[in-house]
């Protein structure tokens, strides 16, 4: 089966959790035997990653303009056009904004599979036309493409509910990991390893970073520092004004971190935060589960999954309770926890997406 992959920013090393699933998930359906050409935008291309095949999956390179209001759905258009003289079988789209172009995709003659990764309209860096063409975009993607994969529960009914779409359900992954016994990293930061608080993801107003080290000043943290991890995709006030709030109030900052790297700060940490208004099924909260820490998420409904207690929430955009429940967890400092992570196989959910891919086939 040759399957043609775009949406994605492309792999490997790339940052965000579409990125990461496509990581994960692409290469093991590349392993069951199947052609699959993973479409990268060119301006998210480095030294580091300027690969033509990663793990048995292709690597094609296809312009994007690096700029967010753009790059999506024009890279989308040309990756169109290359999965048609391709000739995929399958052309799988991520995420609303690339979804745009999915009847274009169908005029083509493509079979297309969307997954719908979360509500990006949602998200507060867009402004309104950005907002209305991914609406559109999710309705593009839920009406037209031959099958629509969703990660989470919620995303399932809002598919059904404004579209009346059923979907295959397939959560995002996540690996074991073998922790670094390693601390020469976090040491070069000057962090001691159970002594500080992590957060992880992209500079961006929905991830609520700035809250965050808003409620970690307010907290008894006596001993603990506050670090996070990654940067923004597109420099903007907002992740200007978040690096310059940070190096006042002496948080660390990483930068965008993967491999060994990000395995000792995975280790070594005592509390994940997730403070965000917007997600699909975060694969970082899933990635700080695997590592045993303690977490604390905002109680967005993406963030309510089963394998979480009622002390792991707090309310969403509430300071005081940020701030409440950050307290409580550094004081409590609960260590080692255990979570079942059975829901969340890279290795079931490839077997779940060829199944989707052999739906559509059949349907021919």
């Amino acid at each position: 089966m040759k399957i043609v992959v775009t949406g994605t920013r492309g792999i490997p090393d790339i940052q965000g959790g579409v990125e990461t699933h496509c990581e994960e998930l692409f290469p093991r359906i590349a392993a069951m035997g199947n052609d699959v050409t993973v479409i990268r935008r060119s301006c998210y291309v480095t030294s580091h990653n300027s690969v033509a095949e990663y793990k048995g999956v292709k690597l094609k390179d296809i312009f994007a303009p690096r700029k967010k209001s753009f790059e999506a759905i024009t890279h989308t258009f040309l990756a169109v056009l290359a999965a048609k003289k391709m000739k995929a079988d399958i052309l799988h789209v991520h995420a609303i904004g690339p979804s745009f172009v999915v009847p274009f995709a169908r005029l083509l003659g493509l079979k297309v599979v969307m997954t719908h990764h979360g509500p990006d309209y949602d998200r507060q860096k867009w402004g309104r036309i950005a907002k209305f063409v991914l609406r559109l975009g999710e309705r593009n993607g839920a009406k037209f493409s031959n099958q629509v994969i969703v990660i989470s529960r919620v995303i399932e009914e809002i598919l059904l509910r404004k579209y009346g779409r059923a979907s295959n359900l397939i959560f995002n992954g996540v690996n074991r990991p073998v922790k670094s016994g390693r601390a020469d990293y976090i040491e070069s930061l000057g962090l001691e390893s159970g002594k500080y608080v992590l957060a992880l993801g992209r500079f961006v107003k929905e991830k609520r970073f700035d809250m965050l080290i808003d409620a970690f000043q307010k907290a008894p943290h006596a001993g603990f520092k506050l670090v996070i991890a990654g940067d923004a995709d597109h420099p903007d006030a907002y992740s200007d004004a978040l690096k310059m709030q940070a190096a006042d109030n002496g948080v660390v900052l990483t930068g965008f971190i993967k491999g060994e790297r990000l395995n000792q700060i995975m280790s070594n940490a005592a509390l994940f935060v997730l403070p965000s208004s917007h997600e699909g099924l975060p694969i970082s909260l899933l990635e700080a589960m695997s590592y045993d820490l303690d977490v604390l998420v905002s109680d967005i409904p993406a963030n309510k999954i089963p394998e979480l207690e009622s002390g792991d929430f707090f309310r969403s955009g509430d300071l005081r309770s940020l701030t409440e429940s950050l307290s409580a967890k550094i004081s409590a400092h609960r260590i080692g926890r255990k979570y079942d992570l059975s829901n969340y196989d890279w290795d079931n959910i490839a077997r779940q997406t060829m199944e989707v891919y052999k739906k559509v086939l059949s349907e021919a």
